[in-house]
């Protein structure tokens, strides 16, 4: 029987699996970062109550049933919400309760899923591919970013960095699942 590598979400659940949660930290702490800046926190009670966030998860993902019809950032940014209502409560500061607009600031214009989908996506898949970037050589790096982010085309990458077009496409192939890999199962 062939089995299939785990999400990492279901992965998770396991808190002995240490590669598991250095990626999810490595993943998602930019983006509660953000979410507790959007708060208005300064950096260093954002850093806090991330923390916060890290241990509730430690505490709560082992019981975690993921469920593909529910949004699992949509949870997490609930987590961080009440994180956040918590901290504010110990501040003893009048608080109101904050809801999904006082972490947005969205703009009236803009559909609000919409927006939170996209700057989710944004968030993960460009921390993926920065985290990805040990794993090639400055001039691989260098050229599948202007060829993939920047729009390069392959030969001109190519001739820029003294490297044939296949090696440009299989590195952009290369890349390109190894950011499949990473993030597979959180771009629910």
């Amino acid at each position: 029987m062939e089995s299939t590598s785990p999400s990492l979400l279901i992965r998770l659940q396991d808190s002995r699996d240490k590669l598991a949660w250095t990626q999810f930290v490595d993943l998602y702490t930019p983006l509660m970062f953000y979410w507790a800046r959007k708060t208005g926190l300064n950096a260093s009670d954002a850093a806090d109550l991330v923390q916060d966030v890290l241990l509730q998860l430690v505490r709560k993902l082992p019981e975690f049933q993921y469920d593909q019809s529910k949004s699992f950032r949509g949870w997490l940014r609930r987590i961080t919400l009440n994180k956040w209502n918590e901290h504010q409560r110990r501040r003893r500061l009048p608080m109101v309760e904050a809801g999904e607009s006082e972490l947005t600031a969205i703009p009236d214009e803009v559909d609000s899923q919409v927006f939170w989908e996209l700057e989710y996506r944004q968030q993960l898949v460009s921390r993926a591919f920065e985290l990805l970037r040990s794993e090639f050589t400055t001039q691989t790096w260098q050229a599948c970013r202007e060829f993939i982010l920047e729009d390069v085309s392959a030969d001109q990458v190519a001739q820029k960095y003294g490297l044939s077009v296949w090696t440009v496409y299989a590195a952009k192939s290369k890349l390109l699942k190894k950011l499949r890999e990473r993030l597979d199962g959180l771009l629910d």
